[in-house]
Order: C-alpha cells, then sequence, then structure tokens
C-alpha cells in the first residue's frame, strides 16, 4: 500500500494559464450566471404569483428552475473566483460540499424530467381522470421526494468516499468530482464499496428515470397515433420542450462521463474545450431550460410578459407619485 496522507485541501488541475484571457473567461462566465439566475427567478417568481399557472406541470417546472439556480450556484462562484486567482487549491470541506451540491443536482434533474414525462402522460391519455390523479398535494410530496431521496442517497455516497485514505490531492478538473476523488484512494481494495454503490447509484439516478421516461412517451406515442391532429399538435406543443431539455442534460451528463471515467478519447481535446465539456450540463441546462420553457410554452409566456409590464407601470407610477410629492 501507498504512503497515505491526511490532506486538508485539493488541488484542481483543470484550470491552465489563460494569461490575460481570463479575463475574458470571467465576464463571459459571470454574464452568463448572472442571466441563469435572472431568468430561472423570474419565472420562479411569476409561477409563484400566477394562479393560472398553479397547475401540475407548472409547479414540477418550478422544482425545475430552482434546481438550476442550485446546481449552477454550486459551480460558478468558485468558478468566477479560481478563474482570476492563482490559487487553485479548494479545501477538503468545501471540495465534499461542491460534490454534493454537484450530483444531488444531476439526480433532481433527472428524476424531475422523469416526474414531468409521467405527468404529460396522465395529461394526455386520461384527460378526464388527470385532476383527480394528479391534485397539488400529490404534486408537493411528488417533488419533496425528488429532492430528499437526492440528498439521502448522495449523503451515503459522500460518506463512502469520505472514509478512504487517500494517495494524491489532484483532481483533473475545475470543479470536485468525486468518482475523480475515489481514484486517488491508496488501495483498489478500499473502493469497492464505492463501485457497488456507484452502480446501484446510477441505476436509481439515470435508468429508472429514463425508463420512465421511455414508457411515457411510448404510450403518449400510441395514443396521438389513434387520435386527432389537433390533439397530436397539442401534445407535440407540451412535450417538444421537455424533450428538448432531455436531450441537452443527457448529452451533458454523456460529456462528463466520458471525460472522467475514459481519459484516452479525450487527450487530444484542447483544454478549453475540454473545460467547457465538462462543465457543459452546469453550464448550458440551467439557461437552456428557462430559454425553452419561457418560449415554448404560451401561458408562460404571457405571464411574464404580464408581470414584467405590471413591475413597469407600478415603477412609473411611483415615480410619477415620488414627483408630485416633491413638486
Amino acid at each position: 500500500m501507498e504512503n497515505s496522507t491526511q490532506f486538508t485541501s485539493f488541488m484542481l488541475a483543470g484550470y491552465s494559464d489563460s494569461g490575460h484571457l481570463k479575463y475574458l473567461y470571467f465576464i463571459i462566465i459571470t454574464v452568463l450566471y448572472v442571466s441563469i439566475v435572472f431568468t430561472n427567478t423570474v419565472l420562479i417568481v411569476v409561477i409563484c404569483i400566477e394562479r393560472s399557472l398553479h397547475e401540475p406541470m407548472y409547479l414540477f417546472l418550478c422544482s425545475l428552475f430552482v434546481n438550476e439556480l442550485y446546481g449552477s450556484t454550486a459551480l460558478f462562484p468558485a468558478l468566477m473566483t479560481r478563474l482570476v486567482s492563482d490559487a487553485h487549491s479548494v479545501s477538503t470541506v468545501y471540495c465534499y460540499l461542491q460534490m454534493f451540491c454537484i450530483y444531488t443536482y444531476g439526480s433532481i434533474e433527472f428524476s424531475n424530467l422523469a416526474v414531468m414525462s409521467y405527468d404529460r402522460y396522465l395529461a394526455i391519455c386520461y384527460p378526464l381522470q388527470y385532476n383527480v390523479i394528479m391534485t397539488q398535494n400529490r404534486v408537493c410530496i411528488l417533488v419533496c421526494i425528488i429532492w430528499l431521496y437526492s440528498f439521502v442517497k448522495f449523503i451515503i455516497t459522500l460518506s463512502l468516499t469520505i472514509r478512504l485514505k487517500l494517495c494524491g490531492n489532484v483532481i483533473d478538473k475545475v470543479y470536485c468530482d468525486n468518482y475523480l476523488v475515489v481514484k486517488l484512494a491508496c488501495s483498489t481494495s478500499d473502493t469497492t464499496v464505492n463501485n457497488i454503490y456507484g452502480l446501484y447509484g446510477v441505476v436509481l439516478s439515470v435508468a429508472v428515470p429514463l425508463i420512465t421516461i421511455l414508457f411515457s412517451y411510448i404510450k403518449i406515442l400510441s395514443i396521438c397515433l389513434k387520435s386527432s391532429i389537433e390533439t397530436r399538435q397539442k401534445a407535440f406543443s407540451t412535450c417538444t420542450p421537455h424533450l428538448a431539455s432531455l436531450l441537452n442534460f443527457s448529452f451533458g451528463c454523456f460529456l462528463n462521463l466520458l471525460q472522467s471515467r475514459f481519459d484516452r478519447p479525450m487527450r487530444n481535446v484542447p483544454t478549453v474545450l475540454h473545460t467547457i465539456l465538462s462543465v457543459y450540463f452546469l453550464m448550458c441546462q440551467p439557461l437552456f431550460n428557462p430559454v425553452v420553457y419561457g418560449v415554448r410554452m404560451a401561458k408562460i409566456r404571457q405571464a411574464c410578459k404580464n408581470y414584467i409590464l405590471s413591475e413597469i407601470w407600478m415603477h412609473v407610477m411611483f415615480s410619477e407619485g415620488q414627483l408630485f410629492n416633491v413638486t
């Protein structure tokens, strides 16, 4: 066995010396993060205050948008800080916390998308019974289960990782990755439980949601083939944003998995592109979802317009009132 050391920090080797370009990268990432926070926050507020959006589909969307804020905040502030800093080390406590947030974000995202696909299946295939089956209480219970299950599952994963004796502290990414930390273990025999539970976690977090999604869309497709053109168009309009979101997130997770598990295919990839691909699912998905759902779904689009116009009107009235008081 190699000599193990009690490390107090990890070195993130994914950062490269980009010279003055780091300030350009900092500006780009800052604009991207501000856009993510603004768009997701607006949609969360609109869904919460607009009574016409207090329906199961929009409540699941609200959970999705909250998760986008949660996942992006786990990455962006730290990424922006280290881009302009010469120190690329992080404390072990912060590293484990970041791993917890990023992995639970991924689990919640897949689970939320799976529940949303099942919700669309019920709405399209059982329209008359839909309001009886999918009540607001059941929606709240499902959302709570999604979040609590993801937290509990990764608390176990994290506890298995923390117990390992490590013989290195260099992580070849710009953020902390659980699999790369496990690879730093001094003995492969110590990681057996981690690997078994990791496989179990992948099945529950990815395979089960994907099976639910496939089942839902096979049923939706079979109903649409037997229905009128109007029904098909309605199903298409409600399912397109969900499918686009699912494909985008799955693509990002696949890129991340490819980089973490298979080093050889990524050796010839430029460093900047390598970094972009590794954070794709955390950068693009949080901005992709609010844009896609905000543009494609008429009720959300109209509610956003009404909310923005009312805020502008209130601001104008307040300014005029202040002016009259002064004069």
